[in-house]
C-alpha cells in the first residue's frame, strides 16, 4: 500500500449514487489516488475503518456525519498509538448533523472546497472526550466522542427519534415527530454530578460536556485545549424551554438564566439513574451507577483547513 492512496468510505444519507458520484468526480479531476468503499449500515463503519487501517491507509477519510465519525476514532482508538500516529482522519460531510465538519469551515455544500483543503494534507492533533461507564452486565465499557456526550433530554429527544425513525422511515419526518413528542415527555432528572470543586445535587433538565461545539451547547469549546465544556441547564418553564431554543438556533444558549457553564478536565456523575446517555448522535442508553466524563489530548491527527 503506498501512502499517499486514501482510504475513502462514503456512508449514504440519502440520493446515494448521485452524491457519491459526484465525490468521486471531484476526487478524479484533483488526481487523488483512492480506493472507494461503501457502509451498508451504522453498524459497518467501524468494520470498513479496521479493514482501511489493517490494509495499510494512512490518509481515511469519511464522507458521512458525526455518527461516522465517532465510530471511526472509536475504532483507530483500539490501535495501539504508534499505529494511530501514523494516520490521518479526514471528513467530506453528508450527514444529518455535521456540526464537527462545520466547527473547521467543511460544508456539506461544497465538497470542491473539501476536497482541495484535505489535498494539502494540513494535520492538527485534536483532543477527543471520553465516558467511562458501566453497561447493564456490570461491565466497563468506554466510548469516545470528538464532539460531545449529553445527559438527559438531548439524549431522550434521541431516543425518541430513533423509535419514530423506525416507525416512519423519513429521518425528517422522525425528528419532527420526536421535538413534538418531547413538549409531553419528561423534562427534568434528579442528577448528583461534581464538577471541578462544585458539587451539583438537584434536578437538572439536561447536560452537555462538549470536547467540540455540542450542537450550539457548548459554542465556546475548542477540541485542541485539553478541556472539555460544560452546560448544565436547570428546571425551567415551557415558555423557557422554547426561549432557550430560540437563544440555540442564534448561537447565543450561553445567555440563557437556567443555563451554567463550566470548563473542566473532568465530570463525575454520581447519580443520574433516570437519564439517558448520548455521545455525538449515537444513543448509550442508561449507565449503572457512577460514570465520569474525561478528556485526553491531542490523541487523533485530523485533516483541517489551509
Amino acid at each position: 500500500m503506498q501512502n499517499t492512496k486514501w482510504g475513502v468510505l462514503y456512508c449514504p444519507k440519502r440520493h446515494k449514487a448521485k452524491f457519491r458520484e459526484r465525490i468521486q468526480q471531484i476526487l478524479d479531476a484533483r488526481g487523488v489516488d483512492y480506493d472507494f468503499v461503501q457502509s451498508e449500515n451504522t453498524g459497518s463503519v467501524e468494520r470498513l475503518v479496521s479493514m482501511l487501517i489493517h490494509n495499510g491507509y494512512k490518509t481515511i477519510v469519511i464522507v458521512g456525519g458525526d455518527s461516522a465519525l465517532n465510530d471511526a476514532v472509536n475504532c483507530l482508538m483500539r490501535e495501539e498509538k504508534a499505529v494511530r500516529d501514523a494516520i490521518a482522519l479526514g471528513v467530506i460531510p453528508n450527514g444529518v448533523l455535521n456540526d464537527f465538519a462545520r466547527y473547521w469551515d467543511f460544508k456539506e455544500s461544497n465538497p470542491e472546497q473539501t476536497v482541495e483543503w484535505l489535498v494539502k494534507r494540513r494535520v492538527r492533533a485534536i483532543d477527543l472526550g471520553c465516558l467511562h461507564y458501566n453497561n447493564k452486565k456490570g461491565e466497563a465499557c468506554h466510548r469516545y466522542f470528538l464532539n460531545c456526550a449529553n445527559v438527559g433530554l438531548i439524549a431522550d429527544v434521541m431516543n425518541l427519534r430513533r423509535q419514530a425513525r423506525s416507525l416512519l422511515g423519513s429521518r425528517k419526518l422522525s425528528f419532527l415527530v420526536s421535538i413534538f413528542l418531547m413538549i409531553f415527555h419528561r423534562m427534568d432528572y434528579k442528577m448528583r454530578m461534581k464538577i471541578n470543586e462544585d458539587t451539583i445535587d438537584r434536578k437538572v433538565m439536561t447536560m452537555c460536556i462538549g470536547s467540540g461545539p455540542g450542537y450550539g451547547q457548548t459554542p465556546n469549546a475548542v477540541p485542541y485545549n485539553g478541556m472539555l465544556d460544560v452546560s448544565v441547564v436547570c428546571q425551567a418553564k415551557m415558555t423557557q424551554v422554547f426561549a432557550g431554543l430560540w437563544l440555540l438556533v442564534t448561537g447565543r444558549f450561553l445567555n440563557h438564566r437556567s443555563v451554567f457553564p463550566y470548563r473542566t478536565r473532568e465530570v463525575v456523575v454520581e447519580d443520574a439513574k433516570h437519564a439517558l446517555v448520548g455521545v455525538d448522535g449515537r444513543l448509550i442508553g442508561k449507565p449503572e451507577g457512577s460514570y465520569r466524563i474525561t478528556v485526553e489530548q491531542e490523541v487523533i491527527n485530523f485533516l483541517i483547513p489551509d
